[in-house]
């Protein structure tokens, strides 16, 4: 049996770990021809996937990364924006240094990979954008989020203007808004709390399960099902939203 992305070429970042790799395995599991990119390449291993190491800050290293893709598969069918990184804090923690980090890698490094492959999605009419925000957004504020959530509201908004900008030209740009993710990442912010607050990290871990309604955190894959069906053709009359996957923490 076919797969729901048969033949389609995918390219998704930040595919070394959690939702990207839980992505970009998916995305390969239904027939699309994956790239993976990832600042740290031997995160990739093991992806069935056309593997490169790509540093989505760098307008100079996507440009020739473009190239490359476009020499080897042509146009894109689909490019998932994965990159992005979590900033712990309030208004008066975070620097200028924290705020222009937050926002280069989290809203203009979509910027730049849209920017770089939408004009050849443009030239065969067809093509689908999912990027990854949160619902830490403008959906729900929540405690020492602050750049993060505006970052994340921001990558909203552009999904938005990407949407109505190109609608007519067989574009669609949807947004996928999780909620707290099982993931290396959120191991990572949960030592870091640790650390900071002097609290020991299964505490800090039950203060993340227990702000979600079911009582449990999500799992990439559960985000990855989304992202492929926003990425398929089952969701061709979809396009400019934000589509929570969040256990209900936005009720």
């Amino acid at each position: 049996m076919a797969g729901r992305l048969e033949n389609k070429v995918a390219l998704v970042t930040a595919a070394g770990q959690g939702i990207g790799r839980a992505i970009a395995e998916k995305f390969a599991e239904q027939g699309a021809k994956v790239i993976a990119t990832d600042l740290d390449p031997n995160k990739l291993k093991g992806l069935r996937a056309r593997l490169r190491k790509l540093d989505v800050r760098s307008q100079d290293d996507i440009e020739a990364f473009a190239r490359e893709v476009s020499r080897e598969f042509g146009a894109l069918d689909i490019l998932v924006n994965c990159a992005g990184y979590v900033h712990q804090g309030t208004v008066l923690d975070c620097t200028d240094r924290d705020w222009d980090l937050s926002f280069d890698l989290n809203v203009k490094s979509m910027h730049r990979m849209i920017r770089t492959f939408l004009p050849g999605m443009l030239e065969k009419k067809s093509g689908s954008i999912v990027n990854i925000s949160s619902t830490v957004s403008s959906i729900r504020g929540v405690p020492d989020r602050y750049v993060y959530g505006a970052t994340k509201a921001a990558v909203i908004g552009l999904t938005k203007a990407v949407a109505a900008d190109f609608i007519k030209q067989g574009i669609r740009c949807n947004a996928v808004c999780p909620g707290t993710i099982e993931s290396p990442s959120l191991g990572e912010r949960i030592m870091v709390v640790s650390r900071e607050t002097g609290r020991p990290p299964d505490m800090v871990r039950r203060s993340f399960v227990d702000r979600q309604p079911m009582g449990r955190l999500g799992t990439p894959e559960e985000v990855a099902w989304l992202a492929l069906f926003l990425a398929s053709d089952e969701a061709s009359y979809m396009t400019g939203q934000a589509h929570l996957v969040d256990g209900g923490m936005a009720l």
